[in-house]
């Protein structure tokens, strides 16, 4: 997992897939963080990717380094408690302007049963699983 959250980081942006009914949605995202030995990641509760998640927590992230490429797929799980939010925003400081950790809007949510597999035209792919 280690590895995962040091490309993704590296990365900065990533694209996380949700599904809306039968339509896909992509969008970029900056969060990522470790705690408790779990990997998160941080959005807003009164957007829609919040929603899609809530009905369907089937996603895949995607990022690029240029060289190399990941995809992360898993189930992703709600943990509303303090800490990981406190740790979240620690960690991305820049996010206190709009979120707090005990607002009613931030949420972050943790990888489970996840499949990250690197991926490049020079070598052949590696898969994590965590």
């Amino acid at each position: 997992m280690q590895s995962v959250y040091e490309f993704i980081k590296k990365c900065g942006v990533y694209y996380l897939a949700t599904a809306e009914g039968d339509q896909p949605r992509v969008r970029p995202f900056g969060t990522i963080n470790l705690f408790e030995g779990k990997l998160y990641i941080q959005t807003g509760k009164v957007k829609p990717v919040s929603r899609q998640i809530a009905v369907d927590p089937k996603v895949e992230l995607s990022c690029f380094d240029g060289t190399t490429w990941l995809r992360l797929s898993g189930t992703l799980v709600n943990d509303d408690r303090l800490e990981p939010k406190v740790d979240m925003l620690e960690h991305y400081p820049e996010l206190k302007a709009m979120y707090s950790a005990s607002d009613d809007n931030t949420q972050v949510l943790y990888f489970k049963d996840a499949k990250a597999v690197f991926s490049s035209f020079t070598a052949p792919p590696k898969t994590v699983e965590f």
